[in-house]
């Protein structure tokens, strides 16, 4: 059997678990669409970034929002990836924008499964990774890949380069890193585990062989996507190494090492908030232990916590859009393995309530996320 048939054969289970619970999270967002008066393919594919995403898809570059207070917020915050898949799509198949968009998710989101077990089956052993797999499809905030969202397509590329990394592949991990870069902004994430896990490599062999050409190669490659595009902005702004962040700041993203975001929690702690926040805060400062875990108990190799930690670090150290940092921590699935190996040394009936009670969690907020909360996702 062919190594790519022999590995999904092994992944099968966990693809069917990871299938099962988005598809269930699906039908209970569309049963409570209906109930309400609300269209489930319109919430999926055309709230908040979607919506924008599918704009840039059907007319390209050149969209900016004007406010009173003087903000703006331009399009070209949005990496081109995505979008021109999309494009790609409703130049084949007669389908509109939204709908291209989902099937690329959908597509992404299984891409993504699979690459996500194979390198918890290369940490931990397989029973380990069919429930990590299982968690990261009902995680809280899951709902983001179900959606037309960059989310799915950019973890897929990050699995299968941090797998590539694992394996030694150095062409592999560097032109998936260039696909992450060009997906979302935090796909520089992937960039810095190739360049770490690269210079880590050449620091091994100092004094010996030179090093092959593909590990040149490859390292070259993992920052190409990313920097092109922030170069290109620049360029079209007049602000060559400043015009990508500008556009951020109009946004009210930046990075400022958590300042924003503290200060944004001391205002939420002051009285009554929405949900969403609370939410937000929560899966955080969760995100913030599961790493400490990751990184003292499971020690991983380096790819695999560069490319957490830096994900991590992004997440918390931003401001702006604070609801948004648990979707932000999406692409972070190794997190999830020392919880994983809890659930799979845990007696089998406390386990099913856990996987039960975080179904339960997952398939509320989803519905809450999209048709309840005032805020974006």
């Amino acid at each position: 059997m062919p190594r790519w048939r022999a590995s999904l054969h092994r992944a099968a289970p966990a693809l069917g678990l990871f299938a099962a619970a988005r598809l269930t999270g699906m039908l209970v967002l569309a049963l409570w669409a209906w109930h309400v008066g609300r269209s489930p393919r319109a919430l999926l594919a055309k709230s908040w970034d979607s919506d924008w995403y599918t704009h840039i898809a059907a007319h390209g570059y050149g969209r900016t929002l004007h406010w009173a207070d003087g903000g703006e917020q331009s399009d070209l915050a949005f990496f081109p990836l995505y979008p021109g898949l999309v494009r790609a799509v409703t130049g084949v198949l007669p389908v509109s924008g939204g709908t291209a968009g989902l099937l690329l998710s959908w597509l992404a989101a299984g891409a993504a499964a699979w690459g996500v077990y194979l390198v918890a089956e290369r940490l931990a052993g397989r029973p380990v990774a069919v429930v990590l797999v299982l968690l990261w499809g009902l995680l809280p905030h899951s709902i983001v890949l179900s959606m037309a969202y960059t989310e799915p397509l950019m973890t897929a590329f990050a699995a299968w380069a941090l797998y590539a990394l694992l394996t030694r592949r150095w062409l592999w991990a560097g032109a998936l890193a260039t696909l992450a870069g060009l997906s979302r902004p935090n796909g520089v994430a992937v960039a810095a585990a190739v360049l770490a896990t690269a210079a880590f490599e050449l620091w091994r062999r100092r004094g010996r062989a030179a090093a092959e050409w593909r590990l040149w190669a490859g390292t070259l490659l993992a920052p190409a996507g990313w920097l092109s595009y922030l170069l290109w902005v620049g360029a079209r702004r007049g602000d060559l190494l400043g015009g990508y962040f500008a556009v951020q700041d109009g946004w009210t993203s930046r990075f400022d090492f958590g300042r924003g975001a503290l200060r944004f929690v001391r205002e939420m702690l002051k009285g009554p908030t929405q949900f969403g926040y609370v939410m937000a805060l929560l899966i955080t400062g969760a995100g913030v232990l599961l790493f400490a875990l990751l990184a003292l108990v499971e020690r991983p190799p380096l790819p695999v916590l560069v490319y957490t930690g830096v994900l991590v670090l992004i997440t918390v150290g931003g401001s702006g859009f604070f609801e948004s940092k648990p979707r932000f921590l999406l692409p972070a699935f190794p997190l999830l393995l020392p919880l994983a190996r809890a659930v799979t040394r845990a007696r089998p009936r406390a386990a099913i309530v856990m996987i039960t009670g975080l179904a339960g969690l997952s398939f509320a907020f989803g519905v809450y996320a999209l048709t309840l909360a005032r805020m974006a996702l």
